[in-house]
């Protein structure tokens, strides 16, 4: 019995590619920075175009001329011509295809660089909605499907063009009536063209869609921490059954392209072999008149196979260039989305930072919608249980329905007001699910408020900008990532200018300097993927000791002594304190030393401050902080 995926599906997109002008417009201003090299390699298409169509002319000289009148100088001279021509020719071929190669490579330098970019200005939402795989496939097979596009697809363009209007002056020459014979089939090619080239173009659409699903299915559960998933869970067999119906897609659709392309080249080779028989058939009857000498009709023979081969060429080259514009369509689908998290034009530049952090009726929800993302997602197992996709209101309200004490709600933050003045230490308790770490999220503008401002040192935080707002606060967050490189490369990252022994204190505040120094290759030793070589307290300490090296002004520790081991969590809160000192903190606390020494506690319960205070004068309340201290802090 076939076994219903419930993983989440990507939905393709319906739309039907449009090769549009305002695309073409904006393709070419890629190209732009390479002018000079476009204009170079026309000039050799030219001239190796030109010098290609000489060879029929010195065939028929020697056929009419230098063989009846066995005239052995002729002979020489048109053996020696047919010789050099192709030389001339490949040699201006081979500087086309050096100048087209710079153009290409530097238009896909330029487009993934700007694509790259633009992800990086992206904002957390984004990339909580989107696959990786997604992003991977856009930034390698898109971005070279476009380099086609302008590398090759248009030189093979521009050479098509010039050789149809070049052969069809010299046949005209030759012969009118034949080259009206010849030509009279090739509104069959365009309609040909058209009528396949708009399936080649959803085909390829289509595959691009497909092999995007594919990626993001082998990085999904390829990576350690999937791969770790998949075994723990004994769900090898299903991922592999995911990954084999998303393949069998490209594969299908790979036959499917391939299939339309032996079929147009079919037809075509029938056209072509129709309007051959006519010429030669014709011109042959002409030639027994008289009328028309035996080297002529060869020559008219072979600029008659150049014709059809350039015009195939120019016919399917815009198919073929309209299903790289795909590419394009998809490149700028992700640099078209909003960054989410703007800065404006004209920020606040903050030199010195004292840290006073002020929230004022802040209001918070996770926006809903599909604006600004990427794709959509479809989880059909949901409906097969509830009868239908659920909507976000209907889920909160079944949860609460269900658990009358559970954290679902509509507004993640709602009505947060409170000052950290410099050199506080505001701890923040309260359920899992109640909103702290969202709480410390809007601080670094991960995400901007619903409703209300936030503060820093007087400036709203839109105001400021993103560089000195990234560079005055440090965040420990629940999940440490490591890059897969060494431990001092992972410290550095927070501060690529320090000091090594700058490196070592930092290490040492953190307690793992003497973990460090027992390892093999000390502070050269490289971690592994996400770190997965260590293990989570160690992983915790690095990231501890990698924000301290940074040396901000503002700490955030979202759980950041939870994985610790008491000797290790006395050393390292010992640290902290003394760094808590000059610094504004603002720790989720759930460490009975954070809640004793903090300057102010606010208690959270379904995203709202339900109290406040010192420790002491919370416990004397007698509300959801006593029995929070009673039953998770006082052990």
């Amino acid at each position: 019995m076939h076994r219903k995926n419930w993983r989440s599906y990507i939905h393709a997109s319906d739309e039907k590619p449009r090769l549009s002008w305002q695309l073409v417009k904006r393709v070419l201003v890629y190209g732009k920075p390479y002018k000079w090299s476009m204009i170079g390699s026309l000039i050799s298409i030219l001239i190796y175009t030109g010098v290609a169509l000489l060879s029929p002319l010195i065939l028929r000289h020697l056929i009419d001329y230098a063989i009846p009148e066995k005239d052995v100088n002729r002979l020489l001279l048109s053996a020696v011509g047919l010789l050099i021509l192709p030389i001339i020719s490949g040699f201006f071929q081979i500087i086309t295809r050096r100048l087209t190669s710079r153009i290409g490579e530097g238009v896909i330098y330029d487009l993934r660089v700007s694509l790259y970019e633009h992800l990086q200005r992206m904002s957390l939402r984004f990339y909580t909605h989107t696959q990786l795989g997604e992003l991977i496939s856009r930034l390698n097979n898109d971005v070279v499907g476009a380099q086609t596009a302008i590398s090759r697809t248009l030189v093979t363009l521009v050479t098509n063009f010039v050789e149809v209007i070049s052969v069809l002056v010299v046949m005209l020459t030759l012969e009118w009536r034949l080259t009206l014979m010849g030509i009279i089939i090739l509104p069959l090619f365009i309609l040909a063209a058209r009528r396949l080239g708009r399936v080649f173009r959803d085909i390829a659409r289509r595959q691009m869609e497909m092999n995007a699903r594919m990626n993001a299915t082998m990085n999904e559960t390829l990576n350690i921490g999937g791969a770790l998933l998949v075994k723990l869970f004994g769900q090898q067999e299903t991922e592999t059954e995911r990954f084999s119906h998303r393949a069998n897609e490209v594969k299908t659709l790979g036959i499917q392209r391939a299939t339309m392309g032996i079929i147009f080249m079919v037809i075509i080779h029938l056209l072509t072999a129709v309007g051959t028989a006519l010429v030669y058939g014709f011109g042959g009857y002409l030639v027994i008149l008289d009328l028309f000498t035996l080297g002529t009709i060869i020559a008219f023979g072979d600029y008659l196979s150049r014709l059809y081969t350039s015009f195939q060429g120019l016919i399917n080259t815009p198919v073929e260039f309209a299903t790289s514009m795909v590419s394009f369509e998809r490149v700028f689908e992700v640099i078209d989305l909003p960054v989410g998290i703007e800065e404006k034009s004209n920020p606040v530049s903050l030199k010195e930072v004292s840290g006073e952090i002020e929230f004022d009726h802040v209001t918070f929800k996770y926006p809903d919608s599909s604006e600004g993302l990427l794709t959509d997602v479809d989880r059909p197992y949901l409906a097969e249980n509830t009868g239908g996709i659920l909507s976000e209101g209907e889920e909160r309200g079944l949860e609460s329905a269900l658990h009358p004490t559970s954290q679902a709600r509509e507004l993640a933050l709602e009505d947060i007001t409170f000052n950290a003045n410099p050199g506080d230490l505001v701890a923040l308790v309260g359920p899992s699910g109640a909103g702290k770490t969202t709480l410390t999220y809007l601080i670094p503008r991960l995400y901007d408020p619903t409703e209300g401002t936030i503060h820093l040192d007087g400036h709203d935080l839109r105001d400021l900008r993103l560089k000195d707002l990234a560079h005055s606060i440090g965040m420990v967050t629940q999940e440490t990532y490591l890059f897969h490189d060494t431990i001092q490369a992972n410290l550095r990252y927070a501060n690529p200018e320090a000091y090594d022994e700058d490196v070592v204190k930092a290490a040492k505040a953190a307690n793992i300097h003497q973990f460090i120094s027992e390892l093999p290759d000390g502070y050269n030793t490289v971690v592994g993927e996400r770190g997965y070589r260590l293990s989570g307290g160690e992983k915790q300490r690095l990231a501890l000791a990698r924000v301290l090296l940074k040396d901000p002004q503002i700490m955030i520790l979202d759980e950041a002594t939870s994985h610790l081991d008491s000797e290790s969590e006395a050393l390292i809160q010992e640290a902290l304190e003394r760094l808590y000192t000059n610094r504004t903190s603002i720790v989720i606390a759930h460490r009975l030393s954070t809640i004793l020494s903090a300057d102010l506690i606010l208690v959270m319960d379904k995203g709202r401050i339900v109290e406040r205070g010192t420790h002491e004068e919370l416990l004397s309340q007698g509300g959801l902080y006593s029995h929070l201290y009673e039953t998770q802090f006082d052990k």
